[in-house]
């Protein structure tokens, strides 16, 4: 839960140039052969976890490989950018490992593309245990056509509001259910001199996470599925515009501060203010829990942290329930391993196993993993362990990040474009005429 998102943007800034021969070179085994003196298959799974995490994939593996003398799994595991590098450039090189780490969404959608990934739904569809184990929502962003291209192997992430206890109680402030009575909590909250919403504008994708949620409870999935099928003109629907509108007008009622394009989310200004009192809210992803943890545990350990989901919006067609944020982070498999089945059975034996969704748990982490209440409900802060994974376990739909759907251009103008919406710098119908110019790029 600690580690925050990574995301689109930390892609695109591993511009570096690397010859392929020096990436690609000691990188990975070749899959699919002997594994030495047993004769077991070769499988290489690349994978960028750290600490804790990375000690739980080297000993489900161990496991796995004892327990299946037939296959020899080795985990390699390399920093985020980079992986990232490495793996871009494997893929164009058709000499990917056998298992990578990925983030689903537009990034795997053009390995696919390419024809560089196995697709799994067959192997899901023969084994209805295994494919009904994940939450639905948890499997949207590596589903592509009706066909499933990777595997949940971590834990969920979604985008809600976090609180401070301490502001709402002196000031008899409730959760807010709708967007109208939000607008009424920021000006309650800046009457009494203090900041409404925290906001780590410096980080610019911080922004996103409005974007996206009033264009979702404004008009449905369906407005973004129209952007992503390069559909022309597809920014300049009018809930997107509307959406952009109420997003000024938010900024306008000071309901982020005046100085919050010097804040930054990353280096933990933004969660600051809420743990020190100077922001009643803060919307971020649940790895912000994680953060708050790490730099002020009392906040959390005296009860001071509260949380909601984003509210629903008046007149708007979508469905409330549904989420934005990182449903997950995934497994692939190459279409270029010889040994794929040896890989499946890797994927389906060892990738959130019962020992794996355990020590997860421990961790802090939801996997997103069907029935797994009881273990969150006698894990510690089981309270904001249920609440997110109810969420998750209701959504109709689980939007992937913008920046991680998008491909690598419309991404990065999505980001500078937002950057310019929030402080006012372009209007939302410059926004969307800004944003048609990237359809198809």
């Amino acid at each position: 839960m600690q580690q925050r998102r990574i995301s689109r943007r930390d892609f695109l800034q591993t511009t570096g140039a690397v010859s392929l021969a020096a990436l690609l070179s000691g990188c990975f085994g070749v899959g699919g052969q002997s594994g030495g003196s047993s004769g077991a298959q070769s499988i290489v799974i690349w994978d960028i976890s750290t600490g804790n995490q990375q000690k739980l994939i080297q000993d489900i593996t161990a496991k796995f490989n004892q327990t299946h003398p037939t296959i020899h799994a080795t985990v390699q595991f390399f920093q985020n950018d980079p992986y990232k590098q490495k793996l871009q450039v494997a893929m164009g090189a058709h000499q990917p490992p056998d298992i990578f780490f990925g983030w689903g969404g537009g990034i795997l959608k053009s390995y696919i593309d390419a024809g560089d990934v196995y697709d799994l739904t067959p192997d899901l569809n023969a084994d209805p245990a295994w494919r009904d184990r994940f939450l639905p929502s948890s499997l949207g962003a590596v589903t592509f056509n009706n066909h499933i291209y990777g595997i949940p192997n971590d834990g969920v992430q979604p985008v809600v509001f976090l609180y401070n206890k301490d502001i709402f109680e002196k000031y008899k402030l409730s959760v807010p259910q709708t967007w109208g009575e939000l607008l009424n909590l920021v000006k309650t909250v800046k009457q009494q001199g203090l900041q409404p919403i925290a906001l780590g504008g410096a980080s610019k994708w911080t922004y996103l996470m409005y974007e996206m949620y009033l264009v979702d409870r404004l008009g449905g999935p369906q407005v973004f599925d129209a952007i992503m099928a390069n559909q022309p003109n597809a920014w300049s629907n009018p809930v997107i515009i509307k959406a952009n509108t109420m997003i000024q007008d938010l900024v306008a009622a000071g309901a982020f501060g005046s100085g919050f394009a010097s804040v930054s989310y990353d280096t933990g200004q933004a969660s600051a203010l809420l743990y020190t009192g100077k922001a009643a809210m803060h919307l971020m992803g649940t790895w912000d829990f994680g953060t708050i943890m790490n730099d002020d545990p009392a906040f959390i350990q005296q009860g001071k942290l509260g949380w909601f989901p984003f509210p629903a919006v008046e007149g708007g067609v979508g469905d409330p329930s549904n989420l934005t944020g990182v449903p997950c982070n995934y497994y692939s498999v190459a279409k270029t391993s010889k040994a794929i089945q040896a890989c499946v059975t890797y994927l389906k034996d060892a990738v959130l196993n019962d020992e794996a969704v355990d020590r997860r748990i421990a961790l802090g982490e939801i996997p997103p993993v069907k029935g797994i209440e009881g273990k969150l409900s006698n894990a510690p802060h089981s309270d904001w362990l249920l609440f997110v994974y109810r969420l998750v376990q209701k959504a109709a739909h689980f939007q992937l990040a913008w920046d991680q759907a998008l491909p690598p251009q419309p991404a990065q103008a999505l980001l500078t474009n937002l950057d310019q919406l929030f402080l006012r710098q372009i209007s939302p119908q410059q926004f969307s005429a800004n944003m048609n110019q990237t359809i198809g790029t």
